[in-house]
């Protein structure tokens, strides 16, 4: 069964950081582009970051360029998300997704051609 499974979400201060990782199962993901997308309590699932099948290509969102770097390991089928100097409005439930054969191509940044999604994890920034 394919799966994705984040982790590492948390409580951190303004001004912190958090590493989120994404373990993925029961699928090669090797030729897929991987991401990240958040949503805050009462706004719709917005796009963070994506990365293509080798890590020569990412994207961001423009408010977390400069602060958060993505990044994947193919060997172990995994992609992380470091997150430094978090603000409050970072604040949301994380999810990583996976769109499946797109790696080759420029990281898509729309929910729609994501096909696989982890269950999420929470990030808490206090001000």
């Amino acid at each position: 069964q394919e799966q994705l499974v984040e982790s590492g979400g948390g409580l951190v201060q303004a001004g912190g950081s958090l590493r989120l990782s994404c373990a993925a199962s029961g699928r090669t993901f090797g030729r897929d582009a991987l991401g990240w997308f958040r949503q805050a309590p009462g706004k719709e699932r917005e796009f963070v970051a994506a990365i293509n099948w080798s890590g020569s290509m990412t994207v961001y969102t423009n408010s977390v360029k400069g602060r958060f770097v993505i990044t994947r390991d193919n060997a172990q089928n995994t992609v992380s998300l470091q997150m430094n100097s978090l603000k409050p409005e970072d604040t949301a439930s994380y999810y990583c997704a996976a769109s499946f054969y797109s790696g080759y191509d420029t990281p898509p940044s729309s929910y729609g051609d994501y096909d696989l999604w982890g269950q999420g994890t929470q990030v808490t920034v206090s001000s």
